[in-house]
């Protein structure tokens, strides 16, 4: 089963919660994973189920990073806001560059979210399923 992250920076919220109420039944079926309000927000205007991290700038998007370093994670959104400096930035970068490392696809804005999460309806994931068949055991 695939595992997904949601993250958006505050300016951006509204939008993650109106893409998640559009794409709702893409994401039924789905692990979901988000930072703590973001996915607050999303359950209270969707029936899906969220397993909430820390809010960002408390550790949240290590959280994830943690997941993405441990191929645990398969899709990352991440609705950043470019126009407004986040304290956390470091982490926001460091958790991209996980995404460039273990080849995760990450979406950064609604258009390239867009994109992927059509790509996740038409079964395009697939080839995250046999990353995880063959996946080495950690020891």
């Amino acid at each position: 089963m695939l595992n997904i992250a949601f993250i958006a920076h505050d300016r951006k919220k509204e939008d993650i919660v109106n893409f998640a109420v559009a794409y709702e039944h893409v994401f039924q079926g789905k692990n979901l994973y988000s930072t703590g309000t973001t996915g607050q927000r999303i359950m209270e205007s969707t029936n899906l189920n969220i397993h909430r991290f820390l809010s960002g700038p408390l550790g949240g998007d290590q959280q994830i990073g943690a997941l993405i370093a441990q191929n645990e994670m398969d899709l990352v959104i991440f609705l950043r806001d470019p126009l407004m400096a986040q304290p956390h930035e470091p982490d926001i970068t460091a958790l991209l560059r996980l995404c460039d490392v273990h080849g995760i696809p990450v979406a950064t804005n609604m258009a390239s979210a867009e994109i992927l999460v059509r790509a996740l309806d038409r079964g395009d994931f697939a080839w995250r399923e046999l990353v995880e068949l063959l996946k080495p055991e950690l020891k």
